[in-house]
């Protein structure tokens, strides 16, 4: 029997990332593209119209409130979508039995430690966005036991608007630019995201819970800015500022790095490095 596959975000960075991989499953699995005019997930009766009409076994949620800084001027859009928004879709497929994949955050953290977060670390996330994100996770897990949530980190592909292509952008407007190198992270290609999400959906048995992941190990914003001008071969001059040089309204984890252990132990998720995934990206970008 197929399976049918809902991804709700369907034209955003990792929804664009799962289209891309779709026709390698389809023998397997029925997709199902929505965007925020076919679902609505704030309300809660386009949320039902489309459970109804599709009946998914797998909902994969890459929609989200992302605008990190806007968050904290409008807090009322960010957990209507990060929250409210997750709750509408959990209690859905509880409905219908449907495994529930939500993409969260690195954010949920507060950065202020040295040692790499586990998926059970204590949580205080430092702005609106986080917080957001943070009760959208309790949510799903609470009104859904088969949910998955699936935390990750400074996403980046192809497609839409994100960190790599707007220094590409950049490079071929600026001489010189200052980059925060003070901040630790961990790059994520979303290519790589969506294979690990159908690597979870096709395994047997599922196990249910928080998981982290991302590219590996841990850089700076500053480090990552480098090796995009280097393997775009842009003469750029970078140079390194501190966080206090760039203030935002919203204030940034110091360093929110993840242990990957538990999802690569469970579900045999191959981690890539990122600076090897960043190079695919480049690659895919200057074709």
């Amino acid at each position: 029997m197929t399976k049918r596959i809902l991804i709700v975000g369907g034209n955003g960075q990792l929804g664009n990332c799962i289209r891309k991989i779709a026709p390698d499953f389809e023998n397997q699995y029925e997709f199902n593209f929505t965007d925020s005019q076919t679902l609505n997930i704030t309300d809660r009766d386009s949320v039902s119209d489309v459970f109804y009409d599709f009946k998914p076994h797998f909902c994969i949620n890459a929609s989200a409130y992302t605008a990190v800084d806007l968050a904290e001027k409008e807090p009322e859009k960010a957990f209507a979508v990060n929250a409210e928004g997750v709750a509408n879709l959990a209690e859905a497929c509880e409905e219908y039995n449907c495994v529930l994949i939500h993409v969260s955050t690195d954010y949920v953290f507060d950065g202020e430690t040295n040692i790499s977060y586990s998926e059970d670390s204590f949580t205080n996330p430092q702005g609106v966005y986080g917080a957001s994100k943070l009760k959208g996770e309790e949510l799903a897990m609470d009104l859904n036991p088969k949910t998955i949530v699936i935390r990750t980190s400074w996403l980046y592909s192809e497609f839409n608007k994100n960190f790599v292509k707007t220094m590409l952008n950049l490079f071929s407007q600026k001489d010189e630019l200052g980059i925060v190198a003070d901040q630790f992270g961990q790059p994520t290609n979303s290519n790589d995201l969506a294979e690990a999400i159908m690597k979870i959906i096709e395994a047997e048995p599922k196990t249910y819970g928080i998981f982290h992941f991302s590219n590996y190990p841990e850089t700076t914003w500053f480090e990552f800015a480098q090796k995009i001008a280097e393997f775009s071969g842009s003469n750029i001059k970078l140079n390194a500022i501190t966080t206090e040089d760039f203030p935002t309204p919203a204030k940034r984890p110091k360093r929110s790095t993840m242990s990957l252990d538990k999802i690569e132990n469970i579900y045999n998720i191959q981690l890539n490095h990122w600076e090897n995934s960043l190079q695919d990206c480049i690659e895919t970008l200057q074709k």
